[in-house]
């Protein structure tokens, strides 16, 4: 009996397409680790290094990565991608590039400097397009009250006495990085209490201290978000309010949530954006926090702010990055968008700019190579910036040649 031709050339096209489909999804490239997050760049690959400050906070953002490391041992080794590299060639890195500020040297000469002097790599980005989202965090302010009173009635918690965290890597070498958080429940760890049940069902009652007592909930649950932030009290004086620890449950973007149920049209999103919708919708502000389980947990320190590497952070000059992946401390270059903002505090415009950054900071939201957070400091327009900046661009790392 014959074959049908017909069936054949319908068939064999749609067989192609299945196996090619399924080919792409064998062939889709594996999460980045240390080693292939940072890809070695050189000649035409290599950007113009400009710094749109004309380096104004750069050497106090090196000296704080400078504090850091001469707390580490010497020949303790980073992964910049396919190259280990030790502290001493970090700390010999950035002293050098400090020294050559001094001379606040032209585009030119800094061009020269660099590429005959540093190794470069860029981040392989989002599924090794190179390509890097940029947000931004800043340091907000919050009114506050030492006591529960009036309308201050939404409590700054402290790290609780019973929130324990247990690095699995001390249990099996294959867990190394891993951690998880809970309590104890008789003899069994538990999860820690979620979002839920610490603001609805008062979970933390006689567990945590309380640093302070806010006014907005939805002031307190931004900083939550930006993890580190301002609270003056309404008899004087003030305390400045650090990331501490969390709960261990993931975080949840209620931007994203906002997003599905058209809300909020996606190219109209931003930290603004929200609050004005939780404003006009006050019944739905604790349903819709609760959608992210995470929670933060807070200390209080005289200075600040501090990153991750335990270091003050300069504003415009520290970022966060995924500290799995990129080696801490480390001095980068950012190519992205920043805003123009007018007389009245509204973004008229963005504008591409480069800039040197420390990499000194981490955060929950900040997985992968392909995303980045820069710190913005305090004031309208960190805020401004810090509430809008969701742009592509490039991220670079570098480091002294050996020899040099």
């Amino acid at each position: 009996m014959r074959s049908n031709p017909v069936r054949i050339t319908i068939v064999l096209p749609i067989l192609c397409l299945t196996l090619l489909a399924g080919c792409a999804r064998i062939m889709k490239p594996p999460p980045p680790t240390a080693e292939t997050a940072l890809v070695p760049i050189a000649g035409d690959a290599l950007p113009s290094f400009a710094d749109d400050l004309n380096y104004d906070g750069l050497a106090d953002a090196l000296t704080q990565s400078l504090t850091y490391l001469a707390t580490l041992p010497p020949d303790k080794l980073f992964q910049y991608g396919p190259d280990q590299v030790s502290a001493r060639q970090v700390i010999q890195s950035l002293t050098v590039f400090r020294a050559a500020l001094k001379t606040r040297p032209s585009a030119a000469a800094l061009n020269q400097f660099i590429r005959s002097k540093f190794r470069i790599y860029r981040s392989a980005g989002k599924e090794e397009s190179g390509s890097v989202l940029f947000t931004g965090y800043y340091e907000p302010s919050l009114k506050g009250s030492r006591v529960r009173q009036g309308r201050y009635q939404y409590p700054v918690y402290g790290r609780p006495a019973d929130l324990i965290t247990v690095d699995l890597g001390r249990f099996r070498e294959k867990y190394k990085g891993q951690r998880l958080v809970g309590r104890l429940a008789g003899d069994r760890l538990v999860p820690y209490y979620d979002r839920t049940q610490i603001d609805d069902h008062h979970a933390l009652d006689g567990k945590a201290p309380i640093l302070a007592w806010v006014a907005d909930p939805v002031a307190l649950f931004f900083l939550h978000i930006q993890g580190s932030g301002k609270i003056y009290f309404n008899d004087g004086g003030y305390i400045n309010a650090y990331y501490r620890a969390t709960n261990g449950h993931p975080y949840r973007s209620i931007g994203r949530l906002l997003i599905d149920e058209g809300a909020i049209l996606k190219e109209n999103m931003s930290m603004q954006a929200i609050r004005a919708y939780l404003e006009a919708h006050p019944g739905r502000i604790q349903e819709i926090f609760n959608t992210n389980p995470s929670y933060v947990f807070f200390v209080s320190r005289k200075d600040g702010p501090f990153g991750y590497l335990n270091v003050r952070l300069t504003a415009g000059r520290s970022l966060a990055t995924d500290r799995r992946l990129f080696p801490p401390a480390a001095l980068t270059l950012v190519e992205t968008e920043k805003p123009v903002v007018d007389a009245s505090g509204q973004i008229s415009r963005w504008i591409p700019f480069s800039r040197f950054f420390l990499n000194q900071d981490t955060g929950g939201a900040i997985r992968g190579a392909g995303r980045a957070d820069l710190f913005w400091g305090n004031g309208a327009y960190a805020e401004t910036v810090a509430g809008h900046l969701q742009h592509p661009g490039h991220l670079y790392f570098f480091v002294l040649k050996s020899g040099q």
